[in-house]
């Protein structure tokens, strides 16, 4: 029987093509669940064991439920992020080669090149308009029309083992043959939008897998999925936050765009986002500063992002004391150069909060001699002083148009992270 919170989780990637739909998604589910929208510009008025969700930019979003009754503030915050690895697409319209119409796109994040190739592609994203002297913002989805990135036949291949691609000539996508039609025109009319291209002032239009999410294995054991890094985790916390309820501390489950390319914008990760919605609620419930500094040292972050399994084909790239098994548990993720935040305190008590979950959990470190990526979580730890802690799930081919994880190991992070909303 597949687990359904697995086949949640696969709706969800499916109606999340960009970060603005994972975030427009995500309030679809928590105004179902009668959370109430604050507007970042507007003065609050917060009520005990209320229910609240503000987005930034559109690309990320904050949620979070107060407790009815507390003695101090603090915070149980998990972080996530919205955005994933992939094609980006430029302003202006390139020339075309030969018959060819084709648009520039830029690299967006560690993407594994290679995989984009030979693969049926949708557009999505969003565009920003000037109708009559105003800016207007649409979400839109290609779903319609398929694009690809070809390869190079082996035959003109002079380097047949070793695939090198230059992101710049060997990756423009194509659209379509001869006549250069009005890319930016279909969208608008597959949307109905009342509106000529002219009037679209700028957008952000990405590539994405067409393909929809599915199990996979002999026995469902798998999902293969566009994005599961990272919008498992985001609908992880989301799911867990719904399901809690209020508590003694504040619950939060904080999904931000931009990780993927360091954090550093308006909406990421290293932005005043968090900080400012966490020091409106303190001065909310207290009415002091003070309240919401004294907040911070008595709170904790699980930084939650995707981890690396063990690769069967490539064991030898994983440390041999530290190998993740799919559908074994929850990762604790640890580097002593800080590209994780996770110490002995903060790896101690996710693992308190696996075994009063009944979940067992796994460890991962990087091979000296390898590299290891990074997470919000050391941005978030060094600006606000947050006890941090880095997990994740256990996944294959990280950074893939399409990537691969236990079908049984979601709901296990779920129990963790209401668990963590308990308390």
């Amino acid at each position: 029987m597949r687990d359904p919170q697995a086949e949640s989780l696969l709706a969800y990637i499916d109606a999340s093509p960009s970060p603005f739909h994972a975030v427009a998604n995500t309030k679809e589910q928590l105004k179902a669940a009668d959370f109430t929208e604050l507007d970042e510009s507007d003065e609050w008025k917060l009520e005990a064991g209320g229910a609240y969700y503000v987005e930034r930019s559109g690309g990320s979003i904050i949620a979070f439920r107060l407790p009815e009754i507390h003695k101090e503030v603090k915070f149980h915050i998990v972080g996530a992020h919205t955005d994933s690895p992939c094609f980006k697409m430029k302003p202006n319209a390139a020339t075309s080669v030969g018959n060819y119409h084709q648009w520039g796109a830029e690299t967006y994040g560690g993407l594994l090149k290679n995989s984009w190739l030979d693969r049926d592609l949708h557009l999505s994203g969003r565009l920003t308009l000037i109708i009559n002297g105003e800016m207007v913002t649409k979400l839109v989805s290609l779903d319609s029309y398929q694009f690809r990135i070809p390869q190079l036949a082996i035959h003109l291949d002079d380097n047949r083992e070793a695939l090198k691609l230059n992101a710049q000539q060997h990756l423009m996508p194509i659209f379509g043959l001869d006549k250069e039609q009005d890319l930016l025109q279909i969208i608008l009319d597959e949307h109905k939008i009342k509106a000529t291209s002219t009037e679209v002032a700028a957008f952000d239009l990405f590539l994405h897998d067409s393909q929809k999410s599915a199990f996979g294995g002999l026995n469902d054991e798998f999902i293969y999925a566009p994005r599961l890094d990272n919008l498992a985790m985001c609908h992880a916390s989301l799911e867990a936050l719904i399901k809690s309820k209020p508590h003694s501390a504040v619950s939060m489950a904080a999904l931000f765009d931009h990780e993927e390319v360091g954090s550093v914008s308006d909406r990421g990760a290293c932005s005043s986002f968090l900080p400012a919605i966490l020091e409106r609620i303190s001065l909310s419930l207290k009415g002091e500063r003070e309240a919401y500094l004294a907040a911070l040292s008595r709170s904790y972050l699980l930084s939650a992002d995707m981890a690396h399994a063990v690769h069967p084909n490539y064991a030898e790239r994983h440390d041999k004391d530290h190998h993740p098994l799919i559908n074994h548990g929850p990762v604790i993720k640890h580097n002593a150069n800080q590209r994780y935040a996770t110490n002995s305190e903060t790896a101690a008590y996710f693992n308190l909060l696996c075994q009063e979950s009944g979940i067992m959990v796994q460890e991962f470190v990087s091979r000296n001699d390898c590299p290891c990526g990074s997470t919000i979580g050391p941005s978030v730890a060094s600006k606000l002083g947050i006890k941090t802690v880095d997990v994740g799930n256990p996944m294959l081919s990280m950074h893939s148009i399409r990537e691969m994880a236990g079908s049984k190991d979601h709901a296990k992070m779920i129990c963790v992270f209401e668990e963590f909303f308990c308390k």
